[in-house]
């Protein structure tokens, strides 16, 4: 998907937020809801066979970004990560985790609806021991000198 198709996706939910799937309304259809409390629910998708285990933990209510988020909301966020935490430990035995927010567009985020991916590591992946900025640091990822000297 190009930049461009997910900025007009972004466009997209904000002009009909009913078609979200990450809104409270319905967050099932993002995935099974496994664990929640008072101001956040933790999704995972059963049908992922590439990030077995992974999933997001999501505010109830709207907040698009994660700098949108209030100090109640970011609480219960850390509330939740730590239940998800011992689930996942218990339930599928990770070797690490990978936790992280995309932010708009640019940042990866493709739905206007903050959320914290959760994603178990295991040792006999492809790629065990690169984390979440891997892909960032590759060469052909990197800016411009013209932009760097802005």
């Amino acid at each position: 998907m190009t930049l461009e198709e997910k900025q007009k996706g972004w466009n997209d939910y904000l002009e009909h937020p009913d078609t979200n799937g990450l809104m409270y309304d319905h967050p099932e259809q993002r995935g099974k809801v496994v664990l929640e409390n008072e101001l956040c629910f933790f999704l995972q998708d059963e049908e992922s066979d590439v990030l077995q285990g992974s999933g997001m933990i999501i505010p109830k209510n709207y907040r698009p970004t994660l700098f949108d988020l209030t100090l109640e909301d970011f609480i219960a966020t850390h509330d939740l990560l730590q239940k998800v935490k011992v689930y996942l430990d218990e339930t599928l035995k990770p070797d690490g985790y990978c936790v992280g927010w995309n932010v708009l567009p640019v940042g990866g985020q493709h739905v206007p609806q903050a959320h914290l991916h959760v994603i178990p590591r295991f040792a006999d992946e492809p790629y065990a021991g690169h984390g979440i900025r891997y892909w960032l640091k590759q060469k052909d990822n990197l800016r411009s000198s013209k932009r760097m000297q802005q």
